[in-house]
């Protein structure tokens, strides 16, 4: 009951990526123990873009499998399907009306996001960063992990809460960001300068989850590296070598100057392969988990219902103290 709470979230859109697992999953592990966790299936928010049905519900038991998979105890862990607590969406459209059209339009995924899908610029697109405001508030986190790239998101959400508690009184839990020490951003294979991510063009830029030993070897292979062949962090002048270290250095638990020792006066050749072997040996023993979780669906079903009505006690409470505030009807 004294554990500071943590919520967070993977969108169910296709294959999880070594980004996804080293940025995110990875790092949750350490977390279950200290904390009161609680990581969600964020699937209203892959209707941004359109999406086909079936691939949906697949990509949304996969997720649940790799989480499982990769570590995630459903007994210390709260794992649930966001779509299946109707509170998200009941919360997020009453936080849009205490959001700026000011604010919503400064947030730069949006920006990005609308460049990507410019035949698909809805309304969902442009108030997204106020559902995951909704999801945050709901369960009054404290802590939500988050990456550089969603830091705009998380100060969003501090404004909306500080907002409705100076109107109404102290209602939402104001959450903190976490960051990792290791591992909170992984870029491209062939583009170090960009996250690495799922939705890709060139498929040899990203490492899956559930790509084969030789797939791993062969893309590590072709990773895009600089012509000084000195194994050196500098994420400026050498952001490839630099990934390719934060990559290494997260799985063996090594710090930037420990790595640059171990590959002194290695060339990038063998430290590519070696980068690759230690990945392999990661990933192997979640992809063996996984393909057993997955041959057993009343399993996942069951993670699923319990996840469901641990997550409702909490968020029906928040939504209902906040609908009574504001002068909704009960």
């Amino acid at each position: 009951m004294n554990k500071k709470r943590i919520l967070s979230g993977i969108q169910s859109t296709g294959n999880l990526t070594l980004g996804n697992y080293l940025g995110a999953i990875h790092n949750w592990i350490d977390l279950q123990e200290k904390y009161d966790c609680n990581y969600m299936i964020a699937n209203l928010h892959t209707l941004t873009v359109r999406t086909n049905p079936d691939e949906l519900r697949k990509n949304i038991l996969n997720l649940i499998a790799i989480y499982i998979a990769a570590g995630l105890d459903p007994e210390k862990n709260n794992i649930f399907i966001q779509s299946q607590i109707s509170a998200h969406s009941e919360l997020a459209w009453i936080l849009n009306c205490y959001t700026y059209m000011g604010e919503l339009s400064r947030m730069t995924q949006f920006k990005d996001k609308s460049e990507k899908h410019a035949d698909n610029i809805n309304a969902g697109l442009f108030t997204y960063p106020v559902l995951m405001a909704a999801d945050i508030l709901l369960y009054q986190a404290d802590l939500v992990p988050v990456g550089e790239d969603q830091r705009q998101h998380l100060e969003i959400t501090r404004d909306i809460a500080e907002r409705f508690n100076k109107l109404y009184g102290e209602t939402f839990v104001v959450p903190e960001g976490y960051v990792s020490k290791a591992g909170a951003k992984i870029m491209g294979l062939q583009n170090p300068e960009n996250k690495m991510s799922k939705s890709a063009e060139n498929k040899n830029d990203v490492i899956f989850l559930n790509d084969s030993p030789d797939e791993i070897m062969r893309k590590f292979k072709k990773a895009v590296t600089d012509s000084d062949g000195i194994v050196k962090y500098d994420i400026n002048r050498k952001p490839g070598i630099s990934n390719l270290m934060t990559i290494y250095g997260t799985i063996k638990k090594m710090n930037k100057e420990d790595v640059e020792k171990e590959f002194q006066g290695i060339g990038y050749g063998k430290f590519k392969q070696a980068v690759a072997e230690v990945v392999i040996e990661e990933l192997k023993p979640i992809q063996d988990r996984y393909k057993d979780i997955i041959k057993n669906p009343e399993y996942i079903q069951k993670i699923c219902k319990n996840g469901k009505e641990r997550a409702e006690i909490i968020a029906n409470k928040t939504l209902y103290d906040v609908q009574k505030k504001i002068g909704l009807i009960l």
